[in-house]
């Protein structure tokens, strides 16, 4: 069979469908793991986390990895291979991709000589990327079919917003941009050849987003629009402003079928998922299919307190869809068996600046299912704080793993005690059937108490793919 097939007998990376790597896929027993310093003076690192029950070093860092530079700023992070080569045996998954947003540096990371252990394998200077390019402030990373590799850069190395595309060749080679047009601002990418689309998400001007957080800018400074382009021609075939109701849009995710046109993105300031599709028609329609209230409250810099979705999942089944509210401090599943019509699954709350106790007095504008304010649990002996943000799920759906660091000069603005006391990753259990989140009480590995000093921990990947890296064709 094809690209796409279930009994495809090809040997390349990844899985032959979404639902093979669902139904046959193994359990995580690895993780990787990028960690940013808080301080100038010590370079950014990727940590190798062992998250295999069986092990006697199970849910600790076990190998760590420094990068060359220091004020990196790691952030994303993909592939050199995926799923989307699956049918190409030559092909393998063995550089873990991590664009800096500092730095606009890349480095290639070898995962597969030694899983326990990665090497820096190759670097990309921003000196080369940006003479040749002219871009900076560099974000997502996806393998592509053809074997490239490309990267959304957010910027001029001024600091001032575009939106654009970079592609590498397998020896992290700068091959020149994919696309002559820009957009206004840049962020993340999904690219779908099944479809000959691509759509691709904004967050602002990166001298603005570095200095930390000012809502008085965001009409001036950020990004309200999702862009679609002709995957094939490589043209902007539709931009949609989504205004009000979707500024910021961050993280977009198609259906991982790859049979359907559809998919959603979720719009950080508003704190709205929003649901893209083409239904038939030659032309991207976007509505609004979950919505959430902001909270009112006193003693805050506003008086209102935006959810801020930071990330968003589908499981690989296409039934759930979860993301999270790093400013709430809640984690939300979502049934999308009906993916117009996302039905609420379950909430946890572990963090945020919403909370029993705090110094912000709430008001109003709670959750419907959450009728008082929120107390933080506790994990481990641990106080949770901060909100969560990047999150992962295993390739079952039955584990969600979650961090808590945003952005650092977000995270100093928002959370000046994650700082000094470093993040942490946190283990979710999903109930698969009829949807639930549960904390496990047993997982919390802290990153304050790091040899060097507490870090920030970003995005998680397993060596295997997942379900934001890998894309099927």
């Amino acid at each position: 069979m094809g690209k796409g097939g279930n009994d495809c007998c090809c040997r390349g990376p990844g899985y032959a469908s979404p639902l093979d790597a669902f139904r046959n896929g193994p359990r995580e027993k690895i993780a990787y793991i990028p960690a940013v310093q808080p301080r100038t003076d010590k370079p950014d690192y990727l940590m190798t986390v062992n998250l295999d029950p069986d092990s006697s070093t199970y849910s600790q860092v076990i190998h760590r990895l420094p990068m060359t530079h220091k004020n990196d700023e790691l952030h994303h992070s993909g592939w050199n291979a995926c799923s989307s080569c699956h049918d190409d045996s030559s092909r393998a998954r063995s550089l873990l991709i991590l664009p800096a947003v500092g730095s606009g540096r890349i480095y290639a990371v070898d995962t597969a000589t030694d899983p326990k252990a990665p090497r820096i394998a190759k670097t990309a200077e921003p000196e080369d990327i940006q003479k040749a390019t002219g871009l900076a402030y560099l974000h997502s990373s996806h393998c592509l079919g053809s074997g490239d590799i490309m990267v959304s850069a957010m910027g001029t190395p001024e600091g001032k917003g575009v939106g654009n595309f970079i592609l590498f060749d397998q020896d992290l080679k700068v091959k020149g941009t994919w696309t002559d047009t820009t957009t206004q601002y840049g962020y993340d990418f999904w690219y779908q050849p099944r479809h000959n689309v691509m759509v691709s998400s904004q967050w602002g001007d990166p001298l603005e987003f570095t200095k930390g957080f000012n809502p008085a800018n965001v009409p001036s400074s950020y990004g309200d629009t999702l862009t679609f382009w002709d995957w094939h021609k490589r043209t902007i075939t539709q931009q949609i402003k989504l205004g009000a109701e979707g500024l910021i849009p961050l993280e977009t995710r198609f259906l991982h079928e790859p049979s359907q046109a559809q998919g959603y993105v979720g719009a950080a300031l508003s704190s709205n998922v929003i649901r893209f599709s083409k239904d038939g028609s030659d032309k991207w329609e976007t509505s609004v299919v979950i919505k959430q209230p902001w909270t009112k409250v006193e003693n805050w810099v506003l008086p209102e307190v935006p959810p801020l979705i930071t990330d968003i999942l589908i499981s690989l089944d296409d039934k759930f869809l979860y993301f999270s509210n790093w400013l709430r401090g809640d984690l939300v599943q979502y049934d999308i068996s009906d993916p117009a019509n996302p039905k609420f699954a379950s909430r946890i709350w572990l963090g945020g600046v919403v909370k029993a106790g705090g110094p912000i007095k709430v008001t109003g504008g709670l959750p419907d299912d959450t009728p008082e304010i929120p107390t933080l649990p506790q994990v481990k002996g641990h106080t949770l704080e901060g909100g969560p943000q990047m999150i992962q799920l295993s390739l079952d759906g039955k584990r969600l793993y979650v961090t808590n660091s945003l952005f650092s000069s977000w995270d100093k603005q928002f959370y000046p005690d994650m700082i000094k006391q470093g993040s942490y990753l946190l283990q979710i259990d999903v109930d698969t059937d009829k949807g639930g989140l549960t904390l496990n009480p047993n997982f919390y590995i802290d990153f304050g108490a790091e040899p060097d000093g507490p870090v920030l921990a970003h995005e998680v990947r397993y060596p295997g793919g997942d379900c934001s890296s890998d894309i099927w064709l």
